[in-house]
């Protein structure tokens, strides 16, 4: 897009201002609330810089200089994870903005509102493969909600509203404003345009479901003996962990969620059976294998939480609750869509639940969940321990005990997966990268996450091989003193690759071993003048993890693990969630029969009984 086409009201008391596209640009970011801003400057984007260096002296707002564009756009990304509102970056054009594609790609695939401002080579130069010219318009795309090319300077103030509108609503994504270095020097009559005065033709998101499909769910819900609510990062983008939780309660539905949908439930919760998908819990995969009834709520049926499609709660119905309607049907077509703001749609279906006095049999799904319990109790989440070394899980345990209200960012590996497994994450204190699987992306992301929430706790849970992707942020936390904590489960090598290997590459371990060249991290974390801790013994664990909560600055703490953990259960690749590798061996002594209640008695029978003993009724 190249110029803005919406109808802008705007303020009566507002009365052209003669200013540059620079100043224009920076103005509306302040209107439209942004405080802080990373990026990385050049050539084509000085004009910007120029009219940013007077908004910070005038105490406006602030910028944080990164090492790489890739940082910055990890930055605004986990910034907008943590508080749910738009994250801005910056940087110049050719090197400087293919170098945030990276985070562009990452925030796109999990629906994460950004505004991404890229300088251009000039308006009389586009096209002419003039020095460092990327038509980053035309790269992104396929990976951005929305993008423009400013062609006029007083176009400037209605993009910028456009874009915020566009990023923050519906399903969320990232825009991208590309501004030439002309544009930012031209001079215009500027009339500002405040949130909220802009309306877009034709891009009208529906936030209420369908009331014919809202009752249509009603029915499926109310006979169905095995309901299971599956909750994706769509839940996490509306707010939806009140809604959610009052739903769950009410029908007593077990709750399932993604990789992006943690936090949306509380864990901690009897109705919570965790993550489900290939490294999920046990007893997520067996009872969406096994469930009646499938709610997904704000969640896309991903590869990765699925396994083989088609076995994926075959037995199932499906209702899909989802606000981008490409999503709905997308990989599995469900018997009820609805599509709308979950948190509104879910509202919907309590008050009509109400209004039409659903029957609530508190009993109607206890089996059910006797049973999951039963699956619970067989196959649980242990940190294993072993002598003469630390074995990743268990680190990562004691980091939740003692830190269990944290921020926490993940880079992408084994370490993401075990994460995801113990720690119990409350709504938008769980930043990952889910969708891309961007290695590099826990550390910035953490900085960012710092800076919108500084009296938080933030810690990044990162691999030795995610962590040297992006090393260089740690200059960025040193000069700004940005007092985030990232601990590297450090197994001196790419885990995740090195498991695959293991198991599906006949032991081939191709280029997976980071151990050769790899820094001294303590020394390293010092060099930028921030706190380094190293643990290599049992002993050190608890006590490290103690002085690193503690310590008021930034700290990097390398923690040597067992070098050949894997992470399970493991659903492979083209099986179904139910055919889980790496789970234990039942004992006998601890099998428990599944019981079935009698309707009539109430006694609890074993299932193979066709009649209950105690009264003779058909079971």
């Amino acid at each position: 897009m190249v110029s803005s086409i919406a109808k802008i009201t705007p303020s009566l008391a507002e009365t052209p201002q003669r200013c540059t596209g620079a100043y224009a640009l920076i103005d509306s970011l302040v209107r439209h609330g942004v405080k802080h801003i990373f990026g990385y400057p050049g050539g084509a984007i000085l004009p910007i810089y120029d009219e940013l260096y007077r908004a910070e002296a005038r105490g406006e707002l602030q910028h944080f200089l990164v090492r790489h564009e890739q940082g910055a756009s990890h930055a605004a990304d986990g910034y907008a994870r943590a508080t749910g509102k738009v994250g801005v970056c910056f940087g110049t054009s050719g090197p400087g903005a293919t170098n945030l594609v990276t985070g562009i790609a990452t925030a796109h695939l999990d629906s994460i509102p950004m505004v991404v401002v890229t300088g251009q080579v000039g308006r009389a130069a586009i096209g002419s493969d003039a020095f460092q010219e990327t038509d980053i318009f035309g790269i992104t795309l396929p990976i951005v909600k929305h993008s423009y090319v400013v062609r006029y300077a007083q176009d400037m103030a209605g993009i910028v509203a456009e874009a915020f509108h566009i990023a923050s609503t519906g399903r969320p994504g990232p825009v991208l404003i590309d501004v030439p270095k002309d544009v930012g020097l031209e001079e215009c009559d500027y009339i500002p345009v405040e949130p909220g005065q802009v309306k877009l033709p034709g891009y009208h998101p529906t936030v209420k479901g369908n009331p014919r499909q809202v009752n249509g769910a009603l029915s499926l819900i109310e006979t169905s003996q095995r309901p299971l609510l599956y909750v994706g990062g769509g839940a996490i983008a509306a707010n939806a962990h009140v809604q959610i939780q009052e739903f769950a309660e009410r029908f007593q539905i077990p709750v399932t969620t993604t990789l992006m949908g943690l936090g949306s439930f509380d864990e901690h919760h009897p109705l919570s059976v965790g993550m489900l998908g290939m490294h999920g819990t046990a007893y997520a995969n067996f009872a969406v294998s096994e469930c009646d009834l499938l709610i997904a709520v704000g969640a896309r049926f991903d590869d990765r939480v699925t396994g083989k499609l088609d076995e994926f709660a075959s037995r199932a119905r499906v209702i899909h609750i989802d606000i981008d309607p490409a999503e709905v049907g997308k990989n599995r077509r469900p018997d009820v869509p609805i599509v709308g703001d979950v948190a509104q749609v879910l509202e919907q279906l309590l008050q009509r639940s109400r209004e039409i006095d659903v029957p609530l049999d508190p009993q109607k799904t206890e089996a059910w969940l006797h049973r999951i319990n039963r699956w619970r109790q067989q196959y649980p989440l242990v940190a294993p321990h072993y002598d003469g070394t630390i074995s990743p899980q268990e680190v990562i345990a004691e980091i939740a005990q003692q830190a269990p209200h944290a921020y926490y960012t993940t880079d992408v590996g084994q370490h993401q997966m075990w994460a995801a497994q113990f720690l119990n994450n409350g709504p938008r204190r769980w930043i990952s990268s889910a969708g891309l699987g961007t290695m590099g992306y826990g550390m910035p992301a953490a900085m960012g996450a710092k800076v919108a929430l500084p009296e938080e706790e933030v810690i990044c849970i990162s691999g030795d091989a995610s962590f040297q992707m992006n090393l260089q942020e740690l200059a960025t936390l040193s000069q700004y003193g940005i007092a985030a904590k990232t601990v590297i489960i450090n197994n001196g090598r790419q885990g995740m690759v090195r498991q695959w290997q293991q198991a599906f590459f006949g032991e081939r371990y191709s280029s997976s071993n980071m151990q050769s060249g790899m820094p001294d991290f303590e020394l390293l974390a010092k060099a930028f003048g921030i706190k380094g801790i190293t643990v290599t013994e049992h002993s050190q664990l608890s006590g490290a993890i103690a002085e690193m909560l503690a310590h008021d600055g930034p700290v990097l703490m390398d923690v040597h693990v067992k070098k050949d953990e894997n992470c399970y259960p493991m659903v492979a690749p083209g099986k179904s969630n139910a055919q889980m590798l790496g789970l234990p061996e039942l004992k006998p002594t601890i099998f428990m029969k599944e019981l079935t209640r009698c309707t009539s008695c109430g006694v609890d029978n074993p299932v193979t009984n066709k009649f209950c003993p105690e009264c003779g009724a058909k079971v």
